[in-house]
């Protein structure tokens, strides 16, 4: 392969790499919006305009073709057989865009469901809840830095590439509250999906179905880690899955991506 032609391959893998990304940074505000019911048109807790049953099918299918495809591109054997088609160093950000355009599929075509399970109207609870919502989305997106927020949506990966130095995976490593609980990253979902001062049969559905998810991505992922990380099954060991402990002795490794 000529110098040129290499030159045009990796710049395209980058170019694909950056747009991947930034469609995916629109998506997740876009998503903190619909969860929270700000600014865009049609959010989790729109007026309904569905018969319940097939609503109900519908945003269940929305879920699904999420999780399954959120879990089984993580999985190391899919990862193998996309790169067969396209360049290792857009792996990543294939699947950064994948997750996005699921996610989008969800934002068109979600099924409010109608019917309030409470709606707090004092305000300092409102507040506080509002408050727990903001620290969960909060919490997500710092979360990816401590890991290296952009080699898990595949910038470092394209850029490396575009540089033309192999890529080095990242270090087992333990950061901030990765010294608390093993998914902080999963703990912000929780709130963001939970904290909420007006909780709809719609949000109810979604919260529970996104907190299942979770709780099944776990498993697989760390799975993967302690395959991949020998450090992995005594920090899983010594360390709380979700809800920190008051005290502890704490390992000092943390994976920085799965």
């Amino acid at each position: 392969m000529s110098n040129s032609t290499s030159l045009l391959s990796r710049t395209t893998v980058l170019i694909y790499g950056v747009v991947s990304y930034a469609i995916f940074f629109a998506t997740f505000c876009y998503a903190c919006c619909f969860v929270g019911g700000f600014i865009v048109p049609k959010s989790i807790d729109s007026p309904a305009d569905t018969p319940l049953l097939p609503a109900l099918l519908i945003d269940a299918g929305l879920l699904a073709l999420f999780a399954v495809q959120h879990s089984v591109m993580a999985r190391p054997f899919f990862k193998r057989w996309l790169t067969r088609f396209i360049p290792p160093a857009a792996e990543r950000s294939t699947y950064t865009l994948a997750s996005s355009l699921a996610l989008i599929a969800l934002f068109l075509a979600w099924q409010p469901l109608g019917g309030v399970l409470w709606d707090v109207q004092m305000p300092l609870a409102r507040g506080l809840l509002y408050a727990g919502f903001a620290f969960g989305w909060g919490l997500v997106l710092v979360t990816t830095f401590l890991i290296n927020h952009f080699d898990l949506f595949g910038l470092r990966q394209v850029w490396l590439n575009f540089c033309g130095t192999p890529y080095t995976p990242l270090r087992f490593t333990m950061p901030g509250p990765y010294k608390l609980v093993r998914h902080p990253l999963y703990v912000g979902w929780l709130f963001a999906f939970w904290c909420t001062p007006t909780m709809t049969a719609a949000h109810l559905f979604f919260s529970v179905m996104t907190t299942a998810y979770i709780l099944v991505a776990i498993r697989l992922e760390e799975k993967d880690l302690e395959d991949a990380h020998p450090e992995y099954t005594n920090y899983k060991r010594t360390t709380p899955m979700l809800v920190p402990r008051l005290a502890s002795d704490l390992p000092a490794t943390r994976r920085e991506q799965s």
